[in-house]
């Protein structure tokens, strides 16, 4: 390189150094990529994006640009489908981590002309991005690994002290103290730390984590008096929204600590008998945790053999005559009490002649020794249907 090239060179080798001191300062004082976006800038001349679909992350500047277009853009690039690049989009570098790619800083069309070496300052942006997550997912990790540790300890241990359990869920950011709804969701997609991110952001204070293929969470209590209602509507509104990725279970809520080892249980059966039946015969998935299903999933998470031991009181008897048999006396007795014990209801709804419903109705009586057609008796064969629907995903084949 000649004299006047070093010369000219000079300045800008001091200029990328100061940038990228600032860069790396920004990272490791927390300020993320939104202030490493924000250098590179000033220093490009031009709107700058940092996206990093790994991490969840994008950020932009100047603010007020919308960032979903680019986060989409680069979120299909890296699974490698088919993408437009968008308008605005002047130039790309790749963010890396060895042979992979983890995101994308993008130069994007702005009023002026970007400086003749925006390039290099997109090259450092890329390099303080990487820093940025490698920190990000190591702090991602020791949480995981504190709510993960806390949350199967909860899972799988009889001796935790309510007032530990509380106190260890506090200094992990989720309060306790006046009880919770466990949510446990089997999950049908590749990105189960966004249903975690999207968990924690829908309900403050929530602690939730990933493991054995599923994401289990505590939803705090929130309001005052009305606190288990409110927070029951809230997770139902939450598990509305986690659908979209897969097969959601709520417990009932608890207001006792000692009961969130219960709690995720019943949240885990709840969404065994959604999973394995698709909810038949017991309304909408949303209303699965509601009215008399909801006590019925907490006692069997509790106290299992009280729900197969009225189901055995009341309708197995029909339920094995129909296995045997090839009968549907289980379904005739369900629309009979769908349909308020109208016999010409119950006979279209079945498709049958109502003499065969009065039949099938006989039967049932003369094989439980419970009648539809008294009040009381109707009463235990509608809740030991419930108890079956509940329990037959358990019941031997």
């Amino acid at each position: 390189m000649s004299g006047k090239a070093e010369r000219a060179a000079g300045p800008l080798i001091e200029r990328l150094r100061g940038v990228h001191l600032a860069m790396v300062e920004a990272v490791l004082g927390g300020d993320g990529l939104r202030e490493v976006a924000r250098l590179a800038s000033q220093a490009a001349g031009a709107p700058v994006a940092v996206v990093v679909p790994r991490v969840d992350i994008a950020a932009v500047w100047p603010e007020g640009t919308d960032v979903e277009p680019l986060r989409a853009y680069v979120a299909d690039r890296l699974r490698d489908r088919p993408v437009t690049v968008p308008a605005v989009v002047e130039a790309e570098i790749p963010i890396e981590s060895g042979d992979d790619q983890v995101g994308a800083v993008l130069m994007l069309k702005g009023a002026a002309a970007p400086s003749p070496d925006a390039a290099e300052f997109l090259h450092l942006a890329a390099v303080a991005s990487l820093t940025d997550v490698a920190l990000e997912e190591a702090r991602e990790e020791v949480e995981q690994n504190l709510r993960g540790s806390f949350l199967e300890e909860l899972r799988a241990r009889e001796d935790l002290e309510p007032r530990d359990i509380v106190r260890r869920a506090a200094r992990l950011g989720c309060d306790l103290s006046r009880g919770a709804v466990v949510l446990c969701a089997e999950l049908e997609t590749d990105r189960p730390r966004h249903v975690v991110a999207t968990i924690c952001g829908e309900v403050p204070g929530a602690l939730a984590e990933v493991f054995e293929n599923r994401v289990y969470a505590l939803l705090p209590a929130s309001g005052g008096d009305d606190a288990p209602e409110r927070t029951l509507t809230t997770a139902r509104a939450l598990a509305d929204r986690l659908r979209r990725w897969g097969s959601v279970g709520l417990s009932t809520f608890h207001s006792d600590p000692a009961g969130f080892r219960g709690a995720i249980h019943e949240a885990e059966l709840v969404l065994e008998v959604l999973t394995v039946s698709g909810g038949a015969g017991m309304g909408s998935a949303q209303d699965i945790g509601t009215g008399t299903y909801r006590l019925l999933f907490r006692v069997l998470a509790s106290h299992p053999e009280e729900v197969r031991s009225f189901y055995e009181d009341t309708v197995a008897p029909i339920v094995r005559y129909d296995d045997q048999y090839r009968t549907d006396l289980v379904g005739t007795l369900d629309a009979y009490l769908e349909h308020n014990c109208n016999m010409n209801a119950t006979a279209a709804a079945i498709y049958a002649h109502r003499h065969t419903v009065a039949y099938r109705l006989d039967r049932v009586r003369e094989l439980t020794g419970l009648d539809p057609t008294l009040s009381e008796d109707r009463e235990r064969l509608g809740l030991g249907l419930k108890a079956y629907r509940i329990i037959a995903p358990r019941l031997p084949k």
